[in-house]
């Protein structure tokens, strides 16, 4: 019975699916510029989804893409990858709470007292 239950629920989900275009989504733009001293890229398809880089020869890349979600929220991501890694920026990043106050001064502590290594005792 519960085998059932759980196919006809399947069965149930992938009916009230909405059927996407985004798989016909077409290229509407795009630029590809590769120079010896970095590159540029831009690229837009007709479902709104656009992309911006910019490079260097020294590995430093900057740039942004904005895409529409699912209910329909336009998010814009600018980000920037260089020695210190990915660091993307945008308003629709979650943002984590602060660090309760107690916590701030046990970690401040131990920055501060730092654990002596067994060989060292």
């Amino acid at each position: 019975m519960f085998k059932l239950v759980l196919i006809c629920a399947v069965i149930a989900m992938a009916v009230a699916l909405p059927v996407s275009d985004e798989s016909k989504a077409e290229t509407v733009n795009r630029k590809d510029d590769v120079r010896a001293d970095g590159f540029d890229a831009l690229l837009e398809t007709s479902n709104g989804i656009k992309r911006e880089d910019s490079g260097d020869e020294h590995g430093n890349i900057h740039g942004s893409y904005t895409y529409t979600s699912p209910d329909g929220e336009v998010i814009e991501v600018k980000y920037v990858a260089n020695e210190n890694g990915y660091q993307p920026s945008s308003a629709s990043l979650p943002v984590a709470p602060p660090i309760p106050e107690a916590i701030q001064r046990s970690l401040e502590y131990i920055a501060a007292h730092p654990p002596v290594p067994d060989h060292k005792k």
